[in-house]
């Protein structure tokens, strides 16, 4: 269950780990959508390598620079990369329903400037 502090806060704060152990805190915009928190991502980045080799995730609500307030709880989960374009298109229309026209935005002009292409990936946290 997905407690409503992380699904109503606009961006999370998304702790993936290292081979080593280390924690790496990235905060991103996320969506609840059943029993999932979802996270749209580039397929590049270091969060979807570091998933790779080790699903363990915490989630925190924070604000768009990963600043956590005081008193706000921390979740551990699992997450999962959500991979092909059928699972995409789930995460983007996710997306699109919380944060609108900013994601539409966003993912429009990156396509464009892109040539047409979307290189991302979909992440799955089951806390």
């Amino acid at each position: 269950m997905i407690p409503e502090v992380v699904a109503r806060s606009p961006y999370v704060s998304l702790v993936t780990y290292r081979r080593s152990g280390t924690a790496v805190a990235t905060p991103v915009w996320a969506v609840a959508e059943g029993d999932e928190l979802l996270v749209w991502t580039r397929d590049d980045s270091w969060k979807v390598k570091r998933l790779r080799n080790d699903a363990r995730v915490t989630v925190t609500p924070c604000d768009v620079r990963g600043r956590i307030a005081e008193g706000v709880p921390t979740v551990e989960g699992t997450g999962r990369l959500l991979e092909g374009k059928d699972a995409l298109g789930r995460v983007r229309r996710a997306m699109a329903g919380k944060y609108g026209l900013r994601f539409r935005l966003m993912d429009s002009v990156g396509a464009l400037v892109r040539g047409g292409k979307r290189p991302h990936v979909g992440i799955s946290v089951t806390l």
